[in-house]
């Protein structure tokens, strides 16, 4: 079957005045009714277990750096492989396609998928796209699990060292997912969550470099293990840190989220993020296609291969009046 793109204009109205994909989900896209509740902010409770496990993860991946120099030419590739396959299960996986459903996926695709997501060991499938979507819908709110108004710490990492803001919790609980539901591979990985982690994140990545070419145990588990996971974690995290601090905002000065391409860069396509959150539903995250965007590119491959196909893409006329309409003067084409 040829790959057909769909090109979006105006279907109805966000906050920020533009549209959504037909067939697309209502569940990312920005809720101006939400209203913070007055009074005091309910009390930060730290989450001890993972404040631990943070602290000892990051520890380990210190030490990784330093086994990097006694580690063989064939260990630092198959590092390299681990971080973008775990890097695509979440970007090509749980953002593009489960998040926002901006293109669909074969069932080998929908697998591949699911396993390197286990890879990337960010929370399942379900819980990562419900969190994203409520993170659209409320963005910089009490109601957003990673609020970048809290601070660049708490956007990159201290969301996870405490307990959620009881919006977050709320505004969650009343999201429509059935579409998640109803995917076989998005329930069977989240049922088989915890085993999927140990095997793919932690087992895989350590034991191919002893077993296939007589790499120590110490570094398959330091390097391709921690080390790997440590760094796809961090530039995931700057997508909701970094790309919410600082750059420009080409296409609505009106929101937080900026273009960033060091991000972009680090997290395989992520970090056009002022055009994401205006065009939450595009396949690419980016008017550029491929440019700095290794998952724009691996969908685009997917498609060429017939694994997948109905890639939504916003028109090049809706992008340019909405650049005038809202944009901050910094656009620049090509």
């Amino acid at each position: 079957m040829t790959e057909t793109e769909t090109r979006i204009h105006h279907a109805g109205k966000q906050h920020n005045g533009d549209a959504m994909a037909e067939g697309s989900t209502v569940e990312d896209v920005f809720d101006d009714t939400y209203k913070e509740g007055d009074g005091p902010k309910p009390p930060r409770m730290l989450v001890w277990r993972n404040i631990i496990l943070m602290s000892l993860l990051h520890i380990g991946a210190l030490y990784g750096l330093i086994l990097i120099p006694s580690a063989s030419v064939l260990t630092l590739a198959w590092s390299a492989v681990c971080f973008l396959i775990s890097a695509l299960g979440v970007t090509a996986g749980a953002h593009r396609l489960w998040s926002h459903r901006s293109y669909k996926a074969s069932f080998p695709l929908k697998v591949f998928l699911a396993l390197a997501n286990s890879m990337a060991f960010q929370n399942d499938i379900y819980e990562w796209a419900r969190d994203h979507r409520v993170h659209h819908k409320y963005s910089e709110t009490d109601a957003d699990p990673h609020n970048a108004m809290r601070g660049f710490f708490f956007a990159h990492i201290g969301w996870l060292l405490v307990r959620k803001h009881p919006d977050v919790i709320e505004k969650g609980r009343k999201l429509e997912l059935s579409d998640l539901k109803a995917d076989e591979v998005v329930m069977f990985q989240r049922r088989h969550y915890k085993l999927s982690v140990v095997i793919l994140c932690f087992l895989v990545p350590m034991l191919v470099p002893w077993y296939f070419w007589g790499e120590s145990l110490l570094v398959g588990y330091f390097l391709p293990g921690l080390l790997r996971y440590t760094v796809v974690l961090n530039a995931t995290w700057l997508v909701n840190s970094a790309a919410h601090m600082w750059g420009n905002k080409p296409y609505d000065k009106t929101i937080n989220p900026r273009e960033n391409p060091l991000v972009a860069f680090s997290a395989v396509g992520e970090g056009f993020h002022n055009y994401h959150h205006t065009f939450p539903f595009d396949y690419a995250t980016s008017e550029f296609g491929c440019r700095l965007n290794l998952t724009t590119a691996f969908i685009d491959l997917m498609c060429f291969l017939g694994l997948a196909k109905d890639r939504k893409r916003v028109s090049k006329e809706t992008i340019l009046a909405r650049i005038q309409r809202t944009g901050d003067g910094s656009h620049k084409s090509g």
